[in-house]
């Protein structure tokens, strides 16, 4: 659990640093209009994608005999990859929930910054899917589905513990305060279904799905909005898949459940205090950055 936790400080530091350093040389580079490029813009999402590929392997290197990589990227039962599916556009449903979330923000003066996801219009589109959908569906799912809540399974804690925690975990480390509710119930309910599969290969494709689908709308021109004319149907729909496949992971398919205790919970919170006290700071500067 202490190598779990560090695997998360690690995951939070590298990339700040690694951002630091491509803030320099752009700024250095082309001056203060650095932030524009699209280069640059795609940089900010490879990076991290990076850091935890390398992080990842250092990690299962390691515990090869605790966790091993084979036993993360498991076959699984094919009807997962289906729920995969509808979990991703049940969880489309939640958008009006992230409205809410931000009026309430809005309420003390914050508002989020533009848009920092690079030009994904016409053959754009494909480099776009590929760092902004597909690295981060392979990565952050071994990230977070694979070693945090893999190890924090294998150490027998409590599974409902282990997937709320996962899931905060997971929402601090994006440091986005307009999407904190959204992000940590998406890292629930990802979590939730690697645990019924006994693998992240269905949460990589509900992961890609999400973001691939994001991407196709803002490609699309519907990046501000959905057609009001659409929206009703289809998020009254997404709610009832959604709520459809909850109720089988939670009720009807019971595998991987744990009633333990949260054992060597003390050790991973020590190691991954750098992490969170970083993501911390991170979302505060967000916060505080939206309201000034």
């Amino acid at each position: 659990m202490l190598e779990a936790g560090v695997n998360y400080s690690a995951a939070g530091v590298l990339p700040v640093i690694l951002s630091f350093l491509a803030v320099l040389i752009f700024s250095a580079a082309a001056g203060k209009l650095y932030a524009e490029y699209e280069s640059y813009k795609y940089l900010t999402y490879l990076l991290p994608q990076l850091c935890f590929a390398g992080i990842a392997i250092f990690f299962f290197r390691r515990n090869n005999q605790t966790l091993p990589a084979r036993e993360v990227y498991a076959p699984c039962k094919w009807y997962y990859f289906l729920l995969a599916i509808g979990l991703s556009f049940g969880l489309f449903s939640l958008s009006e929930l992230n409205v809410y979330f931000m009026r309430l923000l809005e309420m003390i003066g914050y508002h989020a910054p533009a848009s920092t996801v690079p030009d994904v219009t016409g053959w754009y589109l494909v480099p776009g899917l590929a760092i902004i959908a597909l690295l981060p569906a392979v990565f952050e799912e071994t990230l977070f589905r694979g070693i945090q809540l893999g190890s924090m399974q294998k150490s027998g804690w409590n599974t409902a513990a282990a997937l709320f925690i996962s899931g905060a975990m997971f929402s601090l480390f994006h440091g986005n305060p307009a999407q904190t509710v959204y992000q940590f119930i998406c890292g629930v309910c990802y979590g939730l279904l690697a645990v019924r599969s006994g693998s992240i290969l269905p949460t990589m494709l509900a992961h890609f799905t999400n973001n691939a689908v994001i991407l196709c709308l803002a490609s699309a021109g519907y990046e501000e909005d959905i057609p009001q004319s659409a929206k009703l149907p289809l998020y009254l729909t997404a709610a009832v898949v959604l709520l459809g496949v909850l109720i089988f992971l939670v009720f009807f398919n019971r595998r991987g459940n744990r009633r333990g205790n949260l054992i060597g919970g003390k050790k991973y919170f020590l190691g991954a205090g750098v992490g969170i006290l970083v993501c911390a700071i991170e979302w505060i500067t967000a916060l505080v950055g939206g309201i000034a």
